[in-house]
């Protein structure tokens, strides 16, 4: 069977987000190992001028499903997304495009997306992905099991394969840019009826405005060596004056002091920002595996030994409650001048 790959990329508010350039990216390097093409799925109601952004990392041709268009279908005139019918429409394009191959970002909207996807093309999955490799013509995808603790390699006996990708762990790789060809489906042609509509959203709601830490630039990030939830304000300070987000390890969510949304790690999020800065973190293993692939890494540990220091490019050994609120107030002299 000759392979044929669609790379879906989720766009938020008419723009792509980070993870969509990572998807292409991909969805290039794997056609020319495998020695196929690749088509680019937006279901969005972005213009032109987005959707040629995508060229920028080797697409060549979009094909367009007019997010609007296709909620026109939807009974529920509410609803501002469904799963159902997204995974419907991916199915049905795959089908038209004679696609085997499907790669979805591993964010909230793909694993929602992904084995509704794989259940309507038949094909096997392998989730959370954090390296492709192809060897004799065939896909073997690597992936982490056991809360992280282990790597798999999946190998694959169905040729139609649906692959989601862990977020900030592909990087996205600019070329010289490629025209695009921009296809325009009609959703009358992707035999999307009512029925298709059975889960809609009605509205999403971002607590308090936080910044997402698996899309922020700068990210400051708190551990157990902060002893108490209440002393988290340190971080919280710290990060409003850099206009950065604010993360956890996995012991701090697991002792409730904050939310599963802002944990930093295999088990929570993968970041790639430029600043990382972490503050009574020890550096498990499984925290370093989430966050060591950040541009710049500053460690804040009164413990010298502690393993964070192995990956950091600067390192404060010292009690952070002097540290924290100092760095603050220098922070805030530099960034007002």
């Amino acid at each position: 069977m000759a392979n044929k790959i669609l790379a879906f990329v989720e766009a938020k508010e008419n723009k792509f987000k980070n993870s969509a350039f990572e998807v292409v990216s991909v969805a290039k390097k794997l056609a020319g190992d495998l020695g196929c093409e690749f088509d680019v799925l937006t279901i969005s109601s972005n213009n032109d001028d987005e959707i040629k952004k995508l060229g920028a990392y080797g697409a060549k041709k979009v094909i367009l499903v007019d997010s609007e268009e296709l909620n026109s279908k939807n009974p529920n005139s509410n609803s501002i997304y469904s799963n159902t019918a997204f995974a419907k429409a991916i199915s049905e394009v795959s089908k038209l495009k004679g696609a085997n191959i499907v790669l979805i970002s591993a964010t909230a909207m793909g694993k929602d997306l992904a084995p509704r996807v794989a259940i309507k093309t038949d094909s096997a999955i392998s989730p959370d992905c954090i390296d492709v490799i192809v060897n004799d013509g065939k896909i073997t995808a690597r992936r982490p099991v056991y809360a992280g603790k282990s790597i798999i390699d999946v190998k694959f006996i169905s040729d139609n394969v649906v692959l989601t990708l862990r977020p900030n762990v592909f990087k996205p790789e600019k070329l010289n840019g490629e025209d695009v060809e921009i296809e325009k489906i009609d959703t009358g042609s992707l035999n999307i009826n009512e029925g298709d509509f059975k889960i809609n959203i009605k509205e999403v709601v971002v607590s308090n405005e936080k910044l997402d830490v698996s899309e922020a630039d700068k990210i400051v990030s708190g551990g157990r060596g902060l002893r108490e939830a209440s002393n988290f304000h340190l971080i919280e300070e710290l990060a409003n004056v850099l206009g950065a987000a604010t993360g956890a390890s996995r012991a701090v969510v697991d002792a409730e002091w904050r939310s599963h949304s802002e944990q930093v790690g295999q088990t929570g999020k993968t970041v790639s920002p430029n600043l990382y800065i972490a503050c009574g973190i020890s550096g498990a293993i499984q925290h370093l595996a989430g966050m060591s692939s950040s541009k710049c890494i500053v460690a804040i540990n009164k413990d010298k030994d502690a393993p964070i220091f192995q990956v950091a490019d600067y390192g404060i050994v010292g009690d952070l409650f002097e540290i924290l609120p100092a760095l603050t107030e220098e922070f805030k002299k530099v960034l007002s001048n």
